[in-house]
């Protein structure tokens, strides 16, 4: 198995994640509940109209589409609709996405589209497409170093409800189908690997389990891959490869469960007062991994592996595996955990107390300052929420021209710009700013 340190883990993912690092897990949450900050490090929101509005249509001109701090500005990439290099339309429903390091200071990014059978089709060659009979997928685009659009391309498709995903140590994204769906006798339910500078593979990672995936993040010293699962009663799987990078290989699936209690455990209230509390881990055996039925969960419930509400969005960063449950928590507002694979335990980092600073997360990034960025999907106004060494909740963003959830937020290398999705309206930005200020 190769050997990486995870201390160069920025140089091994470059523009993934160069030179993105958090302070330690201890720092991150302060004991008691996090503290609330009007806008720590950043400033006030106000109402901001895209850079590049002359290039854009008339229809998506005089938009202000979100509220951003004074210092930070933001342009439109890409809309659905637009016709790709390869002829069709770009699909809407963007929703998890990744950046990778291009060719001349450009960036690549990989889109999920999170359709079914209605909507604007994702369309890729035969040798990229798993079942034609749906919609989803996933599209490519390259950027400029001003985040101007090059080009992009439909790259997999025939896919279910594309949610999240995540960006692995080798240069490829799994995409994720958030579905058990069965149709025409096809199964869908699965990941599937996608190159930055190509096509998708269709045939479905089958080792990494059928269940509703969300999200996957990995580990780069080890190869494992850490999955989310969109159920109220969801669990946290990895999948550990016999072969270091080959996610086709055989290996072995499994779902965490906390020592402390062997029979199994609801995270979903309870757990506040331990905020910033390490739990004991370990991994039970999940072996029916390909059921014919959504029953994956069911056998590691069983087994007493811990549940999870609405596991969502899932990254790698320092040595950690963060990952979202959307609506859990007492309030039912969300929580983040971090899973230490090192001393094998999870601590809950975050938890809502106060809807109005943060609502129902879904995706999850780490910036180039070190904070955790959140998209949320709730409602009332959606936010891209940041949360700070100390445990501050702060708003960056809010959506003030839809309903739309933010989603598929990444940054580039060395950390210019965010890159982030508004998933109902098709739209892709590119947030420039100051993102290296230290967080406090």
């Amino acid at each position: 198995m190769t050997s990486i340190s995870r201390r160069n883990f920025g140089s091994l993912l470059g523009s993934a994640a160069a030179g993105l690092s958090i302070a330690p897990l201890s720092n991150l949450v302060a004991p008691g509940r996090a503290r609330a900050a009007a806008n720590p490090g950043f400033g006030p929101l106000e109402p901001k109209y895209p850079t590049n509005m002359a290039a854009l249509p008339a229809d998506r001109q005089n938009i202000a589409y979100m509220t951003l701090p004074q210092p930070f500005k933001y342009s439109v990439v890409s809309y659905a609709g637009q016709i790709m290099r390869d002829g069709n339309p770009l699909p809407g429903a963007a929703d998890g996405m990744a950046a990778f390091a291009g060719a001349r200071g450009t960036t690549i990014l990989v889109r999920n589209h999170e359709l079914t059978t209605s909507g604007t089709a994702v369309i890729a060659p035969s040798h990229a497409t798993y079942d034609p009979a749906v919609r989803g997928g996933t599209t490519n685009m390259v950027v400029d170093g001003q985040g101007r659009l090059i080009e992009q391309w439909g790259s997999l498709a025939g896919t279910e409800r594309n949610c999240a995903g995540g960006l692995t140590p080798w240069g490829s994204w799994l995409t994720c189908e958030e579905t058990t769906a069965i149709r025409d006798g096809v199964r869908h339910g699965y990941v599937f690997e996608v190159a930055p500078s190509g096509y998708g593979h269709p045939m479905p990672l089958v080792g990494l389990g059928r269940f509703n995936h969300e999200a996957a993040a990995v580990d780069p010293v080890t190869g494992f891959v850490y999955e989310t699962e969109d159920r109220g009663d969801s669990l946290l799987y990895r999948f550990v490869p016999t072969v270091y990078g080959d996610l086709h290989s055989p290996g072995k699936l499994q779902a965490l469960r906390l020592r402390d209690f062997p029979t199994g455990v609801n995270t979903s209230t309870g757990f506040l007062s331990s905020l910033n509390a390490p739990f004991a881990v370990d991994w039970v055996a999940i072996e029916d991994y390909d059921p014919a039925a959504d029953t994956t969960r069911s056998e590691g419930r069983s087994k007493g592996a811990a549940l999870f509400s609405r596991g969502e969005g899932c990254w790698y960063a320092d040595g950690l595996i963060y990952f979202v449950c959307s609506n859990g928590g007492e309030l039912g507002a969300g929580q983040v955990f971090a899973y230490d694979p090192d001393s094998e335990t999870l601590t809950l980092v975050v938890e809502s107390t106060d809807r109005a600073l943060l609502d129902a997360p879904d995706n999850i990034t780490v910036g180039p300052d070190g904070r955790l960025y959140l998209c949320e999907d709730g409602s009332g106004g959606d936010h891209i929420v940041t949360v700070d060494h100390d445990g501050s909740l702060a708003i960056l963003a809010q959506n003030i021209w839809s309903g739309s959830e933010w989603a598929g937020a990444c940054f580039s290398s060395p950390g210019h710009a965010m890159f982030v999705n508004m998933q109902g309206d098709g739209l892709t930005f590119a947030i420039t700013g100051p993102w290296r200020r230290a967080a406090r």
